[in-house]
């Protein structure tokens, strides 16, 4: 870190270099300058400049110059700097020209734009008690004195961060740029909130403020994502609410009956109310600040007779068993059945089995299938079966397709007809005779095999008998 008079010297010798130096600024990282121009240049690596060191020259100027500041002044201005000295000279600067005399937080706040750091602590103990009114009335207060919304957002990402690092390292409190009510309200948010809620509320916190710079209305863009956060923080996490199902579920299989709170279960009522109570909504308690609900049902005790009983509703038809798909045979039958007969053709004549299994198909398409083939398989089968199915292409050849199986059957039908001795018989005794069709009495059609290699044509002509 260079002192300011150091500073000075070098821009003056910036600005009136002697004849036998140079000056070669990189704006680019340094490994891509030539190690040739490095071994003949000086290096300064600059870096930002600790807040705390900021606020400490900052006061030692205001000495020399006699004016007075607060320390609350002083640290918002080592914070707006961002490591850079000359813009906190700058800030103090404009500070000093703004006072009266003395610089105070509230003018450093109004010429900057900025929140009232302790009212951007209020607002962000509402957000996490799930306090939306309260939330939205302190906004809109901060709001009205002139704060940018935006603004509101990014500081209660800092006082988020402060916290989070506050709860690994405690010492981070120390740091002299911090106001009192951040070190002490910063510690007990660290102590209380857990690491998810703290987590989570960056992340919404990072996305609400891209949405608040680029939204026409940029205060009601805040007020809706300081409503989403408001409303996550009384939600349990995910660990939580899986934790939550998971000992409600060993609970319930256990058979112990559980009370409000996971105190001892009262006992059952009985009569009217014992028969008429089916099922009930208990909260299961969750350290992230908020209540999971579930469905339980509730039965009377056993020797707690009902003295009537309520009318039961009809009971509820059994749903239709999904389809089972074991092959290409089942997708086709399913097309047909509802009536998709240009799917249905193209499963047949491109697609070449690999895989099927309960939820995953693996297959091989032919060359001239259409690009948009498994893409319609896969919606397809959602629609038919009520599931999602994992469509994937192998490089394995696959096996037939179902119109090459068809045309090879046809194809051993024409030959075992040819070497039946009846109908050799007749084509011997018939010169000019062909077998154009083979039908087998009491076997089912396959009229819907469109999709099969049409019947070779024999070349029968008008002076030719049909067998």
């Amino acid at each position: 870190m260079l002192s300011n008079q150091a500073f000075n010297g070098l821009l003056k010798t910036l600005e009136e270099p002697p004849p036998h130096v140079k000056f070669i600024f990189a704006t680019t990282e340094i490994r891509k300058v030539p190690i040739t121009i490095l071994s003949r240049c000086q290096r300064f690596d600059l870096r930002r400049i600790d807040a705390a060191l900021i606020k400490q020259d900052l006061a030692r100027i205001g000495g020399l110059e006699g004016v007075e500041a607060e320390d609350d002044a002083l640290a918002m201005i080592a914070r707006a700097a961002e490591g850079s000295m000359r813009d906190a000279q700058s800030i103090f600067d404009q500070a000093i020209a703004h006072s009266s005399g003395k610089v105070t937080a509230e003018t450093v706040r109004d010429m900057l734009g900025l929140a009232d750091r302790a009212r951007i602590i209020d607002l962000f103990e509402t957000l996490m008690r799930g306090d939306v009114a309260a939330a939205l009335g302190e906004f809109r207060a901060q709001y009205d004195a002139g704060a940018d919304p935006a603004t509101v957002l990014t500081e209660l990402a800092e006082f988020n961060h402060l916290v989070t690092r506050m709860r690994f390292v405690p010492a981070a409190g120390d740091d002299p740029s911090l106001s009192q009510d951040e070190r002490t309200r910063g510690l007990d948010f660290s102590t209380s909130l857990s690491v998810r809620v703290l987590s989570r509320t960056w992340q919404m916190l990072l996305k609400g403020i891209s949405e608040v710079q680029t939204a026409n209305r940029p205060i009601n863009a805040a007020e809706m994502v300081l409503i989403r956060i408001a409303h996550a923080a009384t939600l349990p996490t995910l660990d939580e609410a899986l934790k939550a199902i998971e000992s409600g579920a060993a609970t319930e299989s256990a058979g112990v009956p559980r009370g409000n709170g996971g105190a001892s279960a009262s006992p059952s009522p009985s009569g009217p109310a014992a028969s008429a109570v089916g099922q009930q909504y208990m909260p299961a308690s969750s350290n992230g600040g908020g209540q999971a609900m579930r469905l339980v049902s509730s039965q009377p005790a056993a020797e707690s007779a009902p003295v009537f009983e309520a009318p039961q509703a009809a009971p509820e038809p059994e749903a239709e068993p999904q389809a089972r798909i074991r092959s290409l045979a089942d997708i086709a039958a399913l097309a047909d059945a509802n009536r998709d007969k240009l799917f249905e053709i193209n499963l047949k004549k491109y697609v070449r089995p690999v895989s099927i299994q309960d939820g995953h198909i693996e297959v091989a398409l032919t060359q001239d299938a259409p690009k948009s083939l498994l893409n319609d398989l896969s919606v397809r089968l959602k629609e038919w079966t009520g599931r999602r199915w994992l469509i994937t292409t192998s490089k394995e050849p696959g096996g037939q397709t179902l119109s090459e199986i068809a045309t090879a059957r046809r194809d051993a039908q024409f030959t075992d007809a040819r070497n039946d001795p009846a109908v050799a018989a007749i084509l011997s005794r018939f010169p000019g005779a062909k077998v154009i069709d083979v039908r087998i009495p009491d076997a089912p059609e396959d009229n819907d095999d469109e999709t099969a290699e049409p019947m070779p044509d024999p070349g029968v002509g008008d002076e030719d008998d049909e067998l």
